[in-house]
């Protein structure tokens, strides 16, 4: 048997108005997605732009941030402090130790500097350092209050730091503390500063 012919689909031509929709259809997600990829780009830029804002921000808060350095001076009698930003001029300084060593404040003018004799007796009165040998490692909290100038104006920092010495023995004229340099424990310390060098003295073993 013959099989039967199969039936041709009649071809359906789009009339005129459909081929305008679809075209319209066509030219909207090609503006969409030109309206997406514009809008992705500015807010890449955006995000690039604020990236660098903080950064920038991040550098300036950096260059401005105070803190001192130390210089180990002589025999280890004493440590000249200097700012790392040379920019910052130091005027005054206050320099305030545990009160086990000793009590009343040390006043500096123009000449910003820890001196082993403001407080080597009495770190060598103290019961945790007798109980260290000679050559072993002395760690003293110390509240430093600078005042400063920068870009002409007066500022303040408040800081601890800690000086680190050690004792060294002599022969018939006992042991001198020789200082080895400072490092930074905290910055912008508000409220009671003696209370505050006092607390890090009482929690170092």
């Amino acid at each position: 048997m013959a099989e039967p012919r199969r039936r041709r689909l009649p071809i359906r031509w789009l009339s005129l108005a459909e081929t305008v929709g679809v075209l319209a259809l066509v030219i909207a997600a090609l503006g969409w997605w030109d309206t997406h990829r514009e809008r992705t780009q500015q807010d890449r830029e955006r995000a690039a732009a604020e990236q660098t804002r903080n950064a920038e921000a991040r550098r300036e808060a950096a260059r401005s941030t105070f803190l001192l350095t130390g210089a180990v001076e002589g025999s280890g009698e004493r440590i000249r402090l200097t700012s790392v930003h040379p920019d910052q001029v130091v005027q005054t300084q206050t320099l305030v130790f545990p009160a086990a060593i000793r009590r009343e404040p040390v006043e500096t003018t123009g000449n910003p500097r820890i001196e082993a004799g403001w407080f080597e007796d009495g770190l060598k009165a103290t019961e945790r350092d007798r109980a260290k040998s000679a050559g072993d490692e002395r760690r003293v909290p110390v509240g430093i209050v600078t005042t400063y100038v920068e870009a002409g104006d007066m500022k303040t920092d408040r800081a601890i730091y800690v000086v680190v010495g050690h004792l060294k023995g002599r022969l018939l004229r006992g042991s001198k503390l020789e200082l080895d340099g400072i490092s930074l424990v905290r910055r912008g310390v508000a409220g009671d500063l003696p209370a505050a060098v006092d607390g890090v003295w009482t929690r170092q073993p």
